[in-house]
């Protein structure tokens, strides 16, 4: 199962898309689809108030993947 391993942040510091550790580099949206499908390790998913998932590091230490490396 891939793991998540960098992220791309666009000019706002909302994040774009994740590489994982494949080596594929995967859009936001795409991420969270993985997720729910199970095909991602080490993330977890949460509804916001407007219905949508969010895509969250599961390691407790991580917040939002603030620590991870970027993509480029």
């Amino acid at each position: 199962m891939e793991e998540i391993t960098k992220v791309q942040r666009n000019y706002h510091g909302d994040i774009i898309s994740f590489q994982t550790s494949a080596g594929r580099i995967i859009s936001y949206r795409k991420a969270v689809l993985e997720a729910s499908e199970g095909l991602l390790d080490g993330v977890d998913l949460r509804e916001n108030e407007w219905g949508e998932y969010e895509i969250y590091s599961s390691d407790a230490s991580k917040q939002g993947f603030d620590d991870y490396p970027t993509i480029f």
